[in-house]
């Protein structure tokens, strides 16, 4: 069993789990990174499978102090049906970052942008998402976003918000925009 640093008084870090078809994972999660940030909160953002592909949020949070951001995943969109090793790779570098990060004792929030589509396509094992919940110190919360949030994350969680698609503008043939979808 690891030893894990107590909790200040007042502030237990919990599992977070934003996730469903809809638009706004990830934007919930930056939301409470915002939130943390402006409370002085240390902050480590590892995104699953983005590549470095120009999302706007990695250029301003990257500017910001209190926050480290790492991406992993090749340019390309990972092929469900077809995963290849380079893909699986990035994604075990990226759950190695995200646990380094967390039991690292320099941040108060780790957020894992991502990792349920990563495990749910097979990138990484939900048992290896799950041993990272368990390695867990009491006072650093998680956040995991991304679609298909595996039954036992969600168990596990103390929060989860399943983003619901009612109405989108892709079905209206409006692709996605700078700014507001990336």
């Amino acid at each position: 069993m690891t030893n894990k640093p107590p909790a200040p008084p007042g502030r237990k870090g919990l599992v977070e789990v934003f996730t469903g078809n809809g638009k706004g994972k990830t934007s919930a999660a930056l939301g409470v990174v915002m939130r943390a940030l402006g409370h002085d909160l240390r902050v480590f953002i590892v995104h699953f499978m983005k590549g470095n592909y120009p999302y706007g949020e990695q250029k301003t949070l990257a500017s910001l102090p209190n926050v480290d951001v790492a991406v992993y995943g090749r340019l390309s969109f990972v092929d469900p049906n077809n995963v290849e090793e380079e893909d699986k790779e990035e994604a075990r570098k990226a759950l190695q970052a995200a646990r380094e990060a967390m039991l690292s004792g320099k941040y108060d929030l780790v957020v894992l942008d991502e990792v349920n589509v990563a495990s749910a396509w097979g990138l990484v094992g939900v048992d290896e998402v799950v041993k990272l919940i368990e390695e867990k110190p009491d006072n650093v919360e998680i956040i995991l976003t991304g679609r298909y949030a595996d039954r036992e994350l969600v168990r596990r969680a103390d929060l989860v918000t399943e983003m619901l698609d009612i109405k989108h503008p892709f079905d209206s043939g409006i692709e996605a925009r700078p700014g507001f979808e990336y």
